[in-house]
């Protein structure tokens, strides 16, 4: 084949990956607690650029105060420990409600896991007040009802997962370690996104023009084979 069309073919392939890439991270750019994806590339024998992989970046989203005693923000690494319907999964999202088990819990139905009571969920009343603490001590009446579990993803790049837009699952033989103990939750508050959104659009705009000029050069490949193969023909 004409290695012109496969470079160009190559190159559309990996771009087009990108584009996914980049237009999902835009559209969760208002998603509580998401963490943007980026692009790894690897050169191969023919020397292409493919998207062999994508990293995460695990950076804090700027924090918003909202007054909302169930919304929690991390300030710091770690992570919320949750129930999940597979097993524990971990999350920034801090945007939870009283299930109507009285449990503390998110929008998905995921329980917080309490620490005091081997990862079982957090019941409170849903009459009385509900303060949490810095260390993730739930307290309804001056009385301990639950200790938020919290975990430090491994900084292994396979360790975890994604699942969704907020939902992080731990791999085969990966562990949970335990945060910074600087690591502090902040009641009334969520974090936010950490897509870099201006940057994102630009990037989106110039892989698009980089899509399109490699579109343009496969239909000039494809043009130049078809006349080589007219002008042989002629020949003979």
């Amino acid at each position: 084949m004409d290695p012109l069309l496969v470079s160009a073919a190559s190159g559309m392939k990996a771009r087009m990956d990108v584009l996914d890439l980049l237009a999902n991270n835009i559209a969760n750019s208002g998603t509580t607690g998401f963490k943007a994806d980026h692009e790894f590339y690897s050169l191969y024998e023919q020397q292409l650029p493919l998207v062999e992989n994508r990293w995460t970046d695990f950076s804090q989203g700027t924090l918003l105060a909202t007054g909302n005693p169930l919304h929690l923000a991390l300030s710091g690494k770690g992570f919320f420990a949750l129930n999940g319907p597979a097993g524990t999964v971990y999350s920034r999202s801090g945007n939870f409600q009283i299930s109507k088990s009285n449990q503390l819990e998110s929008p998905e139905g995921y329980t917080l896991r309490n620490v005091l009571d081997e990862g079982r969920p957090i019941k409170v009343d849903p009459a009385r007040e509900i303060v949490i603490g810095k260390g993730g001590t739930v307290r309804q009446g001056g009385q301990a009802v639950g200790q938020i579990e919290i975990g430090e993803i491994p900084s292994a790049a396979d360790a975890v997962a994604k699942l969704g837009s907020t939902y992080f699952a731990l791999t085969a033989g990966s562990r949970m370690t335990a945060p910074p103990a600087a690591t502090e939750i902040l009641q009334g508050q969520l974090e936010q996104s950490n897509v870099p959104v201006a940057d994102t659009a630009v990037r989106l705009v110039g892989v698009m023009r980089q899509f399109e000029m490699l579109q343009k050069a496969m239909n000039i490949g494809s043009q130049m084979s078809k006349e080589a193969i007219q002008e042989v023909a002629r020949v003979g």
